[in-house]
């Protein structure tokens, strides 16, 4: 390829401005004019004789100065010399005055500290068949100076090519939905690993530093329909968020009322367990007062057992003789008295006089009963 083309500006493919073309012509022309005037001072004065040695050593001396001066050049900081012997690579200078032979080197400088970008905007296809329109940049500067001279003929071109056909890969394997949300730096990391790859494998000289995804986004015909399901998908994390919160307020709550329920449920079995035990207790102690005391025994809970029944109810108790109980109710009075009414004291009070007989007597019947199967023990 032809490093000055038409319509480039005498610029070479690294973008630079050639000079020091100038420069050598001015001197030329100089050398020129100095060259005319010695031999016309010599043709003029109708001197036949042949220019002096002294003035072709002049002359001498004026072209190897020239010469020399012409192949010092200066690498500045950031940058690198490429120095080419007859078209081929021989070395690279670091940054200070240097020195090369013109006509058998050439240099070309390098800027290696710059950074430089390129950007590139395609339409892909994702994992889910979906159409993605994305754009992004790749920023990179030089690591071999050589390498990207000799190995690229257009480096931003074929920048551009590789970053195209990464990204694609990397988006083929990528949903649209994680490709436009949460996904962005991941792709781009991705991207950028293959595109170094790439690029080592083609010798380029190239360090990758970013890839940045400027934009990610379906295509303009399916804008609206894709806002629609995105606003869908946030509605339902924000319901999901909602229960969890609720979740997360109601659940304490259920299990502070279910360790209270089962404290409740502890006390309530120690307490009949207690109770229980009580009640063995008090019939075990009674079983051995009995043993000991029969009659007594019997007497006494014979006694109890009407006191139990007959405690809230008006009675009149008459012992005679022959062992038999007579109960004396005072009916004129209690028929007669209208007292207050109350919970329990006033239950009987307020019956007829014969349902309270029947009842008296069923008491006593079952007392009855009771004495008996005492005996019988």
């Amino acid at each position: 390829m032809a490093w000055n083309e038409p319509g480039k500006n005498d610029k070479d493919p690294w973008g630079r401005q050639k000079n020091s073309g100038s420069d050598l012509d001015a001197l030329l022309k100089d050398f020129q004019k100095f060259f005319k005037d010695v031999f016309n001072s010599n043709i003029g004065g109708n001197n036949t004789e042949p220019p002096s040695k002294k003035n072709i050593s002049f002359l001498v001396s004026i072209i190897f100065a020239i010469y020399l001066l012409s192949g010092i050049y200066i690498v500045d900081d950031g940058e690198r010399g490429v120095v080419l012997q007859f078209g081929k690579f021989n070395e690279i200078t670091l940054p200070g005055p240097h020195w090369i032979p013109r006509v058998i080197q050439t240099v070309e400088i390098v800027d290696v500290a710059k950074i430089r970008s390129v950007q590139q905007k395609a339409v892909m296809l994702t994992e889910d068949e979906n159409i993605v329109s994305i754009n992004f940049a790749i920023q990179y500067d030089i690591k071999d100076a050589s390498n990207y001279i000799f190995n690229l003929r257009e480096p931003d071109i074929t920048l551009r090519q590789a970053g195209e056909s990464a990204i694609r890969e990397v988006l083929g394997k990528n949903s649209m939905d994680f490709i436009i949300t949460e996904g962005r730096e991941e792709i781009a990391s991705r991207t950028k690993l293959l595109l170094q790859s790439v690029l080592d494998s083609y010798i380029s000289g190239i360090n990758v530093q970013t890839v940045n995804i400027l934009e990610a986004q379906p295509p303009e015909q399916v804008q609206d329909a894709f806002s629609d399901a995105i606003k869908a998908r946030e509605d339902e994390q924000r319901f999901i968020n909602e229960a969890e919160a609720y979740r997360n307020e109601i659940i304490p709550l259920a299990r502070g009322k279910a360790k209270q329920i089962i404290e409740e449920s502890k006390a309530y079995k120690v307490k009949l367990i207690n109770s229980a035990e009580g009640e063995a207790s008090r019939f075990k102690q009674l079983y051995k007062e009995y043993q000991k005391a029969p009659e007594v025994t019997r007497e006494r809970l014979y006694l109890e057992a009407v006191e139990s029944v007959l405690e809230n109810s008006s009675k009149v108790m008459i012992d005679i003789d022959g062992g038999n109980n007579l109960m004396y109710l005072p009916l004129d009075k209690i028929i007669s008295s209208t007292p207050q009414q109350t919970n329990k004291p006033q239950r009987y009070g307020s019956e007829s006089a014969d349902s309270l007989s029947d009842k008296i007597e069923s008491n006593k019947d079952s007392f009855n009963l009771r004495k008996r199967d005492l005996y019988n023990e």
